[in-house]
């Protein structure tokens, strides 16, 4: 495997940036921005891979399965990140998206790289989290070659869990043990083999995509707005404060009144203003739609 490597488009020399030691500040940071231009457009031309990956996650959460990143190093991180982004932000339970790296915990702040060589270790670590067919796993490597991501997917495809992986070289190992393959070339980084930077930020890039869309299919969000934000504190009332005016064009003290008459619950505030319903009916037809302020709303007014 290690003859390989040099190989990999992660791995090889940029011409482009083969003086950077020797350039001023900011002819370095115009080279890396010039680099970074090119990464949405690599994403691009993989939309219809993310769009099957993304409805395959949707599936599981809406079963009542789970979405779980797992990969080493940077990859083990962004995974990490992107799962502890979303209780905040669309007020669902820890448990639904979670982030496993190589090493454990300490791995997120000190680099254990020689957790990502152990297949089986990936193994144990779902075993540990209880993972179940209902479920998806999210492999995460920017060579696409690294073992201990390429067990974890192998254990998910026993026990018949969907699978997911997500690389920047072609044709790679991860992506011939997942269901949903997603590789995004973005071609050699600025600094040789470097690839928390433009790899890193393409994997970034398309876990914001999937869990923003799923969220989005889960009802967690009306018009563009993080309906299901929890207002934990004074700066997030505030926000959902204005969530509910915005959405529902009503004055800043109507969206306060209701704010609280629901309970602080801001989908259920907006439902009840632009319906004109009861808080009950409210519940009750936000219950019957999953949450979607959308289809709740629409079902109230067909009713009436």
């Amino acid at each position: 495997m290690e003859d390989n490597l040099k190989e990999l488009c992660t791995e090889q020399r940029n011409p482009r940036s083969e003086n950077i030691d020797q350039m001023s500040t900011f002819d370095i940071l115009k080279t890396i921005n010039e680099e970074d231009k090119g990464i949405a457009f690599a994403i691009q031309n993989k939309l219809k891979e993310i769009e099957a990956a993304a409805m395959a996650a949707y599936d599981s959460l809406r079963q009542g399965g789970r979405l779980i990143y797992i990969g080493a190093g940077t990859s083990g991180r962004l995974g990490i990140l992107d799962a502890s982004e979303c209780p905040p932000t669309y007020g669902v339970e820890p448990f639904m998206v979670q982030g496993i790296i190589a090493g454990g915990t300490e791995a997120i702040w000190q680099a254990k790289e020689g957790a990502e060589d152990n297949k089986e270790l990936a193994k144990e670590d779902l075993q540990k989290i209880h993972l179940t067919k209902k479920d998806t796993v999210c492999g995460l490597a920017a060579s696409g070659r690294t073992p201990y991501v390429i067990g974890g997917l192998e254990y998910a495809n026993q026990i018949q869990a969907a699978t997911i992986a997500i690389s920047c070289v072609e044709n790679s190992m991860i992506g011939k043990e997942a269901k949903y393959p997603i590789s995004v070339i973005v071609g050699p980084e600025v600094v040789t083999g470097s690839t928390r930077m433009k790899a890193g930020t393409a994997q970034k890039m398309i876990l914001n995509m999937l869990s923003t869309t799923i969220m989005i299919k889960l009802g967690k969000v009306y018009k563009n707005f993080m309906v299901d934000v929890n207002p934990s504190n004074e700066k997030l009332e505030k926000r959902a404060v204005g969530i509910i005016a915005a959405s529902t064009q009503c004055e800043e003290e109507r969206a306060f009144q209701y704010f609280y008459e629901s309970g602080k619950n801001v989908k259920l505030a907006i439902l009840m203003i632009l319906s004109g319903a009861t808080k009950e009916e409210c519940h009750e037809y936000l219950d019957k739609q999953e949450g979607n302020v959308s289809k709740a709303i629409r079902m109230l007014k067909e009713k009436n």
